[in-house]
């Protein structure tokens, strides 16, 4: 093992166990001894160098290379180790700071994403193979967090119960008109079509998820009032009683915001109502793991609230509720992974061995990020007004309970009983 890449891991590893083989092949081991043994081939002296100059970047890609092997643990094993240590987003060492902070400084230039940029990064991650995404995610492809209820709930059920959640703090009631965002695979902008008898469009950039939504929409007979459109949202002219956004704010990039909710403002009725679900983080602004930006999500940002919120109060709408989702991704992403572990061979057929090493520690590094840093999703309601919705958040809890009875999810709604018709006119 080389001398930086020794002192870099004697230096970190104060906590944990991690035994590190060197491309020559003897071991060492750092940290106190507790927890989970964590034991890492490096196997190549061009990664070890890697890895100690710059080792957020160089440590996956040395993985998804196959020049990082883990022997003992997995991958979710090491990055805790490594996680814990950390304590926060700082790198390990000057030089490594040095390019934390040149990260940072550059972070606008990197998150400039006009409409063809805009386009082109959508591209690079949604236009993957839908059969990819059927590998790991539940029946209705919801690529976003889930909402856990209660300890044990299946994937199925957390992510049924995330579309209850949005609907409630829609305040949706028959008829509303709804502008979907990033509109995925379709599966949000279906359910209130569904549920609510809404006429919904659906605006992405990913012509696979297009491609697949509006066969969604066909195939369910709602394609009248369901629509799906390739579309760049600042494109768009017409008014709406809703618009709901998620999964997809994590793309419009610090430089936007502004315009981002510019445009909200303008698209959003006088007496409407938004929901912005969206990863962030709940520390201070910082940059992009160098690994997502580079090789998942490039152009893509998780913001701290900070930076959203003043962008908010600068396009005149009204912040009327704020919840902070902490765990919840943690848990989706271990449901995922562990889909994507049983379905590898498939995976592999698609893509390579390669790809799948990729994928594998960007799942597991996201885990760990919701896990042991600082890593959440917000879910902010917004308004023009301050009296559209109700006094209370009641509304938001009877809402969800009378969906879940009208759905069958007789154990999500047991508790108490509902007022469907306070819930209907909840928006008024």
């Amino acid at each position: 093992m080389n001398t930086l890449l020794r002192r870099l891991m004697a230096r970190l590893i104060q906590v944990g166990s991690l035994t590190v083989s060197g491309p020559d092949g003897r071991p060492e081991t750092f940290g106190d001894g507790t927890g989970q043994p964590v034991h890492i081939h490096i196997r190549s002296a061009r990664a070890a160098r890697a890895i100690a100059l710059d080792p957020m970047l160089a440590a996956p890609e040395a993985y998804m290379e196959g020049d990082l092997e883990i022997l003992e643990g997995d991958v979710l094993d090491f990055l805790r180790v490594a996680f814990v240590n950390l304590g926060d987003d700082s790198a390990p060492g000057f030089w490594s700071r040095l390019i934390d902070r040149l990260r940072i400084l550059g972070r606008r230039l990197h998150q400039l994403n006009g409409a063809g940029r805009s386009k082109r990064n959508v591209q690079r991650h949604y236009d993957l193979s839908g059969e990819l995404y059927r590998l790991f995610l539940d029946g209705d492809m919801q690529y976003s967090c889930a909402y856990f209820e209660h300890p044990g709930q299946t994937l199925e059920e957390a992510q049924a119960a995330k579309k209850r959640h949005i609907a409630a703090k829609l305040a949706m009631r028959p008829g509303l008109s709804v502008l979907d965002i990033g509109s995925g695979w379709g599966g949000l902008g279906l359910y209130l079509g569904r549920s609510f008898d809404a006429q919904v469009l659906g605006v992405t950039l990913s012509g696979e998820q297009h491609a697949v939504a509006r066969a969604r929409a066909e195939a369910d007979g709602l394609s009248e009032r369901v629509r799906f459109e390739i579309r760049d949202y600042r494109n768009l002219e017409t008014s709406f009683d809703r618009i709901v956004s998620v999964g997809m704010f994590e793309h419009v990039g610090v430089n936007h915001y502004r315009g981002y909710f510019e445009t909200c403002a303008r698209l959003l009725a006088d007496d409407g109502v938004m929901v912005l679900h969206a990863i962030g983080r709940s520390g201070v602004p910082g940059a992009t793991n160098p690994f997502i930006r580079k090789h998942i999500f490039p152009g893509g940002y998780m913001p701290a609230l900070s930076e959203v919120l003043p962008a908010i109060e600068r396009s005149g709408l009204v912040v009327t509720d704020v919840e902070i989702l902490r765990l919840h991704y943690a848990e989706t992403l271990r449901h995922w992974r562990a889909r994507f572990h049983a379905n590898r061979e498939r995976a592999e057929a698609l893509y390579d061995a390669r790809f799948c090493r990729m994928w594998d520690f960007y799942l597991a590094g996201s885990e760990a990020a919701f896990r042991w840093q600082d890593l959440m999703v917000f879910q902010i309601q917004i308004a023009k007004a301050n009296d559209t919705l109700p006094l209370t958040r009641d509304y938001i809890g009877e809402a969800e309970r009378m969906l879940a009875r009208r759905e069958g999810a007789a154990g999500d709604a047991s508790d108490g009983p509902t007022r469907p018709e306070k819930v209907a006119r909840a928006g008024d």
